[in-house]
């Protein structure tokens, strides 16, 4: 019986005396060895350790995110890149699109084996991969995203002299892997900033925690570069986009005022432009959700390095980091739902998934003979 007590807590079995030491002592990093708690920010240590069932929790949830991820962009990949109908400069993006939402999802496998070992395989050697695999396809998807908005923008506003062609496209595409490597590489070498353990200490990114000025204004550009001028392009070229589909509106509002003198050729161009300005609200609803992804994990770096930090618990920052993968997961499926030619495609290739979608050439070959064949008795007449 004395067995089960403890001389320095007093009449306290042993088991209880367990517990109570590993909660006093397992805060944050309690588990990394000493030569590496140099990668660990204080302001993570002092939190008590996340319990191992919100680890598993976060392993099952991007388990599912990969698996979808992994489906969802191969198809893509797969059906834009070995379609006739898709093999145009515009989807170029697409499929870029894809390959950098693929390299988030090369990350997850990471993050899955760290979950289980509840601190960061390989220390800093895997803390810089899974960086460096989030950072090229963090940044180069929000650049991207700016391309898209360029190309839509150019080809409903400028359908016959505006279209980009795929030299064009190849060029805004190496762009997107140039524009995505400076601040990888630079706190990848530790030149400036650095990679670091944030969250639940089992995923990694740039340093927004060590109170410095060379930290701070390192964030201030990344900011910029992989957030801001992404926004603003994106903004703006979507805004002209919407501009000129409000033209087009009401030049169609002023021709079916004036049926007689509809020609085939200008049906074909109304269809066309149909079918392009849904490709475009397509773009439009993915950018819409790399707002809602990356808006709160830009306002998570920015709150570490300027503002309270004590808002940014384990838990609220790795939320923000979760949407970012989600949003990662579900680009190509809304191509499945929205983008025409896509889903004819689809419905060729993979007709067990049931999708239902006429094939937007026929349907704009078809409205054009009902055209022609509606104009004739006036022409008779």
């Amino acid at each position: 019986m004395a067995a089960n007590y403890s001389d320095d807590i007093g009449p306290m079995a042993y088991p209880m005396k367990l517990v109570s030491s590993e909660m006093v002592e397992h805060m944050m990093g309690w588990n990394i060895p000493e030569e590496h708690q140099a990668m660990v920010h204080a302001h993570w240590r002092s939190f008590p350790s996340v319990s191992k069932y919100y680890h598993f929790i976060l392993a099952l949830i991007y388990t599912m995110l990969m698996v979808t991820s992994l489906i969802g962009n191969g198809i893509v990949i797969w059906i834009f890149s070995t379609s006739k109908s898709l093999r145009s400069a515009s989807n170029m993006f697409v499929i870029n699109l894809a390959v950098f939402d693929l390299m988030m999802m090369i990350e997850m496998p990471l993050l899955i084996v760290n979950s289980f070992y509840q601190y960061p395989v390989g220390y800093q050697l895997g803390c810089d991969v899974y960086a460096i695999l989030g950072s090229i396809s963090g940044i180069g998807g929000a650049i991207t995203n700016a391309v898209i908005a360029f190309d839509r923008y150019k080809t409903i506003s400028c359908p016959l002299d505006g279209r980009i062609n795929k030299v064009q496209a190849s060029l805004l595409i190496a762009f997107t892997w140039f524009w995505s490597m400076p601040f990888t590489i630079l706190p990848a070498m530790k030149v400036w900033g650095r990679f670091v353990p944030e969250g639940f200490l089992t995923t990694c990114s740039f340093d927004y925690f060590t109170d410095d000025n060379d930290t701070k204004v390192f964030v201030a550009c990344i900011f910029v570069w992989s957030y801001a001028i992404p926004m603003t392009l994106i903004c703006y070229f979507y805004s002209q986009l919407f501009g000129a589909v409000r033209l087009h509106e009401r030049m169609l509002q002023e021709q079916a005022k004036k049926m007689n003198v509809k020609s085939l050729a200008s049906n074909k161009e109304d269809a066309s432009k149909s079918v392009e300005i849904r490709i475009a609200k397509v773009a439009f609803t993915i950018f819409f959700m790399f707002v809602c992804g990356w808006t709160p994990y830009a306002f998570v770096t920015m709150t570490g390095a300027y503002g309270d930090r004590n808002l940014l618990t384990p838990v609220a920052t790795m939320i923000p980091a979760v949407c970012c993968k989600i949003v990662s997961c579900i680009d190509p499926w809304v191509y499945a739902i929205n983008h025409p030619r896509y889903r004819a495609e689809l419905q060729k290739r993979l007709p067990w998934l049931g999708v239902r979608e006429q094939d937007p050439d026929s349907v704009s070959n078809s409205n054009s003979v009902t055209t022609t064949q509606s104009s004739t008795p006036h022409a008779e007449a």
